[in-house]
């Protein structure tokens, strides 16, 4: 049982204002650099279909009607009026790895981007939850349209720190099963685990009717691994060591993980998802660009 009063700690004060403090600047200097407001896209869902007029932008076409009928026809979307979004956040050890130091950790990165994006979320007066995924379902705040729901968001944000093995699906699967209302899902993590169990979860909420938006996050040396010469690598999770040469796998490697990223993407994007993967270096506006560009592809 959460208490109010634990949040009135100085340490976690401090840090809740600094995270809430950079937030509200990744997002606010995000949007004055848009022409437009489309991160409401965040909240769109189907109205109704009209007839095509000259001037209509041409992505609302509906081809599948267009088809049916051989006239042209344009969809048209309402912003939904009780929006209910969660952010999940893989904490697994894995998710505590940085490739340099001084630089962020992959779990940092989450963290302050979990936080922007409930800032959005919490500009547009949309409901925000949060879920914190370890080997299980270890947390979950349900949604509440707030400010003072974002500190406690933040709050738990701020406190983080990876530990233990991943165990995705089992979190997934929990978080479907618990959530009954129609929902936003805004999941956070480098996604090292094998695939299919995930997406199976993911399917799982897909099919339970919510809405699946997921970020790979990952470091830019794991991913182009950024070694030369003899390395020892260690997985985080397990502790086990394998001694290699980085100039010797690093094309067996990165084709490998290549796969397993687009294998995430087909998956996602086949249950009707969004996907978008980026490394700890890629900067937060251009993080919430790729995925408001995403929502406005389907919509």
């Amino acid at each position: 049982m959460v208490r109010p009063e634990q949040y009135l700690v100085p340490e976690i004060v401090r840090r809740v204002q600094r995270l809430d403090l950079r937030a509200k600047f990744i997002v606010e200097g995000f949007l004055a650099g848009l022409n437009d407001s489309p991160y409401r896209a965040l909240s769109l869902e189907f109205s109704e279909h009209r007839k095509y007029v000259p001037g209509d932008d041409p992505k609302r076409l509906d081809w599948t009607a267009w088809a049916k009928s051989d006239r042209l026809y344009v969809k048209t979307y309402q912003a939904e009026t009780n929006l209910e979004a969660y952010l999940l956040v893989d904490t697994s050890r894995s998710m505590d790895y940085a490739g340099r130091p001084g630089a962020m950790t992959k779990l940092e990165y989450a963290t302050v981007l979990a936080a922007a994006l409930g800032y959005l979320l919490t500009s547009q007066r949309d409901a925000v939850g949060l879920g914190l995924l370890g080997r299980q379902l270890n947390r979950l705040l349900r949604p509440r349209a707030s400010r003072r729901q974002l500190v406690r968001i933040l709050a738990e944000l701020a406190g983080l720190h990876g530990e233990g093995p991943t165990a995705l699906a089992a979190g997934l699967h929990a978080v479907a099963r618990r959530v009954k209302r129609r929902s936003l899902i805004l999941l956070l993590s480098d996604l090292v685990d094998e695939a299919e169990p995930v997406l199976e979860a993911l399917r799982h909420l897909a099919f339970r009717g919510h809405d699946v938006v997921v970020f790979q996050i990952l470091d830019a040396m794991e991913r182009e691994l950024d070694l030369s010469g003899p390395v020892v690598l260690e997985d985080p999770e397990t502790g086990q060591c394998v001694v290699t040469d980085a100039d010797h796998i690093r094309a067996a490697y990165t084709r490998r993980l290549r796969d397993l990223v687009d294998g995430y993407e087909r998956g996602v994007r086949d249950l009707g998802g969004d996907f978008v993967c980026m490394t700890t270096s890629t900067s937060f506006d251009k993080a919430l660009c790729r995925f408001l560009s995403e929502r406005k592809r389907r919509f």
